[in-house]
């Protein structure tokens, strides 16, 4: 049984951020830092990718373990409360979570997903990128 009001809970759920996460700022920092440039939550890509590289054609998904259930992940437990409507929701939220990854593979983009629990700092976040992109900042330092 919840510990809190429905009332409560409403307002817990609706606080919730969907964009500017500390993941996400995370791994915004770090792709500033490897010298990647990228836009921001583009609304005509399917499922509204956090950061989109039109350079390395990638988009980059920075997903919370709870929401979109990280495989394995002690994050991703179920609400003891009202647990038919949680599993529903979650179900539809993985569903739409993998067309939206092939709609955009069939367009041509790369999809990247860094989870939640991945990243404590922007150096975790630094050592998930770096093994897809070769920096250009990276290239121009050795050079100087």
């Amino acid at each position: 049984m919840d510990i809190v009001s429905p009332e409560r809970r409403s307002q817990i759920m609706r606080a919730i951020c969907r964009e500017n996460t500390a993941p996400e700022m995370l791994v915004r920092k770090a792709a500033h830092r490897l010298g990647l440039r990228f836009r921001l939550h583009v609304k005509p890509l399917p499922g509204r990718p956090d950061l989109v590289l039109p350079k390395w054609r990638t988009v980059i998904f920075v997903n919370g373990c709870f929401w979109h259930r990280h495989p394995g992940c002690k994050r991703t437990t179920i609400p003891k409360s009202n647990t038919e409507f949680w599993q529903r929701k979650f179900a539809a939220n993985v569903q739409r979570d993998q067309i939206n990854y092939a709609r955009l593979e069939e367009s041509g983009w790369r999809v990247l997903i860094v989870w939640q629990c991945q990243i404590r700092s922007v150096e975790d976040a630094m050592n998930i990128l770096k093994p897809y992109f070769q920096c250009s900042k990276q290239k121009s330092l050795n050079n100087k």
